[in-house]
């Protein structure tokens, strides 16, 4: 049997500021990385990553840029997106109105000030998940783990979800479609459930 572990893991260079923070995260599991900026690097590797944090906008520029979103859209080994990661992997985002890469179904919009009662935008700290759905990737997670968040723009709830998470409204924090993962936080952050989603990603065989 293959060892994930031994497997390098690619990192996708989507300009993120948590790129070196990911990476880090996974060294201490003893897991190699290689950062990938073209589309052939991508497509050969065994699993792969897509960070993110900052603007949809610039950030789908870059992948534009170094030919990734063919790519990423034909991927089809594991994949985990990553706070913006997971917008990014939605059909749109009303950020910038840009057009994103469509593995998962609908739109990300920015949060409701309307119905926020107080609450702060961007929303960051640590929350816990609702998980409705089980899946591979939360073996081990429960209701109970906290995760860590920021982010002002947010996924519904919807046919992708696999766990909400509330901020003054319900929206996606895990979501996933085939050989796509995505969380709204960041498990490189969230000390041992965010570990736990980093092993689970590792082992995962969609």
């Amino acid at each position: 049997m293959c060892d994930m572990r031994k497997q390098t893991v690619a990192i996708i260079d989507s300009g993120g500021a948590n790129l070196a923070s990911v990476r880090f995260a996974l060294s201490r599991l003893s897991v190699p990385t290689r950062l990938v900026s073209k589309a052939e690097e991508l497509l050969s590797a065994e699993r792969a990553i897509l960070p993110g944090v900052g603007a949809a906008a610039d950030a789908m520029q870059r992948l534009r840029d170094h030919g990734l979103v063919d790519a990423l859209r034909d991927y089809q080994r594991p994949l985990l997106g990553i706070c913006l990661g997971l917008q990014l992997l939605y059909e749109s985002s009303s950020e910038g109105g840009v057009e994103c890469l469509g593995r998962f179904a609908g739109g990300v919009d920015a949060f409701d000030r309307d119905v926020m009662a107080g609450l702060s935008v961007p929303h960051m700290g640590w929350n816990r998940l609702a998980i409705e759905k089980p899946h591979a990737m939360l073996t081990r997670i429960s209701n109970d783990d906290w995760f860590y968040f920021v982010h002002g723009y947010r996924a519904p709830v919807g046919s992708a979800t696999l766990a909400s998470c509330r901020h003054g409204e319900n929206f996606t924090a895990v979501a996933a479609h085939d050989n796509v993962f995505a969380c709204q936080f960041h498990p490189e952050r969230s000390a041992r459930a965010g570990r736990r989603i980093l092993e689970n990603f590792l082992e995962w065989s969609p």
